[in-house]
């Protein structure tokens, strides 16, 4: 008897299994193309196939956005587009893209993770200094353009970078993103720049000597021991000081690089810095309801 009853919860667990997996499948993400013919000059390329492995995603040479949403009725009207790192040879995707965009989505916040083009990957045709920054503007201009349809305040979409995907933010909040008035594509002439950002372990590239003083307000995250990032985040901070612009920083002993969204790591502080961003979103008002 005892054995019957435990065939049939093992059976009812597998069925429930396999009910959430089919869900999960049936729920798949929008994929938003940033150019509807392919990025200008690269327009023969939009059809080659992206290349992805286990947790990498390359070879994309037709940038796009996938589309996060909150649950129906909790969001709050926030936006964010999320950059993930990778050295600008390949793309960290699941933990640094898809992971932080769910639990952005958690809190209510509608999130779109761009795949931008990789100018250190092998034989790619892009430029360090240019296609990034052109991805990084126009997925920018896109979110605001589709603000009706999302329920998006388009004066409350920020940018979250990890690593190289800092030094993507970074290409943009510094300087105008003003749009062209009179650009043929109507999206063109929205602005690029975000309301708000936030970077993880970021890369030095685009960090300016001088920080403005429209710099949006930032949020700055990375372990002391990094090997990369940690002098890229203290000089930022000292500089958003220096032109007193709103700022916070948090510097952990220990993590390295790359710790993700820390769930994978066995330092509590490095567990739980995620709490450290909410806290960080809340206390701005970028969680309450618009």
């Amino acid at each position: 008897m005892k054995l019957n009853k435990l065939h049939a919860g093992l059976l009812a667990a597998a069925f429930t299994f396999a009910q959430l997996h089919e869900h999960a499948l049936a729920q798949q993400n929008e994929v938003i193309p940033l150019w509807k013919n392919g990025a200008p000059g690269f327009e023969s390329r939009a059809k080659e196939p992206e290349q992805a492995k286990d947790y990498w995603v390359k070879n994309i040479h037709n940038p796009s956005l996938e589309v996060f949403l909150p649950e129906a009725g909790k969001g709050n009207g926030t936006a964010v587009v999320v950059c993930p790192g990778g050295g600008f040879r390949l793309l960290v995707y699941n933990a640094e893209g898809v992971e932080p965009a769910q639990y952005l989505a958690r809190l209510g916040v509608t999130v779109f993770v761009l795949k931008y083009r990789l100018p250190r990957e092998d034989g790619s045709p892009y430029s360090l200094d240019k296609q990034p920054r052109e991805d990084a503007l126009r997925a920018m201009r896109q979110v605001r353009s589709l603000a009706s349809r999302y329920h998006i305040n388009p004066s409350r979409v920020g940018m979250l970078g990890f690593s190289a995907g800092g030094e993507v933010v970074a290409s943009v909040a510094y300087t105008s993103g003003k749009g062209e008035t009179t650009a043929k594509d109507p999206i063109d002439r929205l602005d690029g720049r975000p309301d708000f950002q936030m970077l993880i372990y970021p890369g030095p590239l685009g960090i300016p000597d001088k920080v403005p003083q429209d710099a949006p307000p930032a949020f700055l995250l990375a372990a002391n021991d990094d090997p990369c990032c940690a002098v890229t985040t203290v000089d930022l901070l000292t500089r958003y000081r220096e032109a007193k612009r709103p700022v916070e920083a948090h510097l952990y002993t220990k993590g390295d690089h790359g710790f993700n969204m820390g769930n994978r790591s066995d330092r509590q502080s490095i567990k739980s810095w995620p709490q450290r961003l909410a806290d960080w979103l809340a206390d701005n008002g970028y969680l309450k309801k618009d």
